[in-house]
């Protein structure tokens, strides 16, 4: 076995840190949120055209209702007034084609209009009924996610 160098052996320490912070799963959540007259609010994506739920990254000293309440908001321009049931946790390397995340799946309701949402993320929001859901056109594993609430499952995926 070749012998290690003080220097890198010095650095060893940092590369392990490094390793820990930078290959985990990044924390995220997704909304399934219902306007008071029962219609789910669905979000238009600009970096793949497909429907999804509203979400995103949990931010640093954040909790997930929070963060929930805070991606539908920034999304749909709606406001959070129920954090509902957990309906689950999608944790497959696959799940997004952008890298590896742990989503955090919560039903809520939801009040206001479709206005102030980000135009950098978002191309349209809107409210569909249960039965005329995009199912075919939607991002990441939001089809599996909604189907899994319509179940009335909670899941660890």
């Amino acid at each position: 076995m070749p012998k290690i160098s003080r220097p890198l052996r010095a650095l060893r320490p940092v590369r392990t840190l490094l390793g820990l912070l930078l290959r985990r799963p990044i924390v995220g959540t997704s909304v399934i949120a219902r306007m008071p007259d029962g219609r789910i609010v669905l979000v238009l994506r600009r970096d793949n055209g497909l429907w999804g739920l509203p979400g995103g990254m949990v931010d640093w000293d954040e909790d997930i209702k929070t963060a929930a309440g805070r991606e539908l908001a920034e999304e749909t321009g709606l406001t959070m007034t129920v954090a509902g049931r957990l309906v689950g946790v999608y944790s497959a390397a696959a799940r997004d084609p952008r890298f590896h995340s742990v989503c955090v799946l919560l039903e809520a309701q939801a009040e206001g209009r479709f206005d102030g949402f980000d135009e950098d993320e978002i191309l349209a929001v809107k409210a569909f009924a249960d039965d005329e859901l995009p199912l075919d056109e939607m991002a990441h594993d939001h089809k599996q996610q909604l189907q899994d609430y319509f179940a009335g499952k909670t899941v660890c995926r």
